[in-house]
């Protein structure tokens, strides 16, 4: 094999097989110019046939010998690589960004189909709903303590929650819609409510002016008649509390006419309402604070336990010292 030459134009061009008839730009001149194009047996089945290649013959080295070919091929398999190191040209293109996207809705698909898992195929959106939230909070949790190995895999978990959603609303009679249409809307929403970006627009110097502009297009595009439409009312209530401040406030509402009082809850909404109105995201700030006060609890706990107390037994002072000193 040392002495084989191809003949000038032989190729071979390496595909992304997940991506059905696109070829690198790079090889359509080679494969116009070859004498026969062939699919290598390692390319996928789907993908050969949406390329509208025959499967190699057995010659197809040999052919290459006296006139051109072009091999498409997965990966250099056994036979793509007898062609490279022939002196064939390899042609090939880098994988999009978010090419594994598909991978994931592939694999969506066959677990939620007949023979994929029981479990996954009984679930609907109102059993997925605590998954949702679920995950939304461990991802929080991921960001709060900068941990990139588990950022990079709750974020996973809640891109599994909306194919997993897009799955399901795929399967309904009345009004089917899947993961493009769901992808064709997001894309939509960003190009229109961007137009300082996407079209002739005027100029957005800063964020919050960008802020205000979105708010301003979303309510135009959706025609809400209130100005806290649209807020997520199944939020926590600390933040549930700062959205509506800011959507008032934006309206107009001076902040002596929002909730307030000694009741609790309106003691509490006031105080929310000061927070958001300040630029402070009085949700991260109490969750800050609880989670400092949880490890504040461990600490004293500990240091209990070193010095020979149980923590079951605690006295109000006992406690008073051990967390002072946390």
């Amino acid at each position: 094999m040392s002495e084989f030459r191809v003949a000038e134009g032989t190729a071979v061009v390496l595909v992304d097989d997940r991506l059905g008839e696109v070829l690198p730009a790079a090889a359509l001149p080679l494969v116009r110019g070859a004498a026969a194009v062939y699919a290598s047996p390692g390319l996928a089945p789907a993908a050969r046939q949406a390329l509208g290649v025959p499967e190699q013959p057995v010659d197809v080295v040999d052919k290459a010998a006296v006139e051109p070919v072009v091999l498409v091929a997965g990966s250099l398999d056994a036979e793509a690589e007898a062609l490279r190191s022939a002196g064939a040209q390899v042609v090939g293109a880098p994988a999009p960004t978010g090419v594994e996207l598909l991978d994931a809705v592939t694999v969506m698909d066959r677990l939620r189909s007949p023979g994929g898992c029981p479990w996954d195929a009984e679930q609907d959106h109102d059993s997925l709903r605590q998954y949702l939230v679920e995950e939304a909070y461990e991802l929080l949790d991921a960001i709060a303590q900068r941990d990139r190995t588990a950022l990079r895999e709750e974020l996973g978990d809640v891109l599994l929650q909306v194919l997993f959603h897009a799955r399901v609303a795929a399967e309904d009679p009345g009004d089917p819609f899947g993961i493009d249409e769901v992808a064709a809307e997001l894309v939509s929403k960003l190009v229109s409510r961007h137009p300082h970006v996407f079209a002739d627009s005027e100029t957005v110097l800063d964020s919050e002016t960008q802020h205000v502009r979105w708010e301003e297009l979303k309510q135009r595009e959706k025609q809400r008649e209130s100005a806290v439409d649209g807020v997520a009312l199944g939020q926590p209530a600390v933040a549930l509390a700062a959205k509506l401040t800011q959507r008032a406030a934006r309206a107009g509402v001076p902040v002596d006419a929002m909730p307030s009082g000694a009741a609790t809850g309106a003691a509490l909404f006031a105080l929310a309402a000061r927070a958001k109105l300040d630029g402070v995201d009085p949700e991260d700030e109490l969750r800050s604070t609880a989670l400092d006060f949880a490890e504040r609890m461990r600490a004293a706990e500990r240091r209990a336990r070193e010095t020979g107390r149980d923590p079951a037994e605690l006295t109000a002072e006992d406690w008073r010292e051990l967390l002072a000193d946390a």
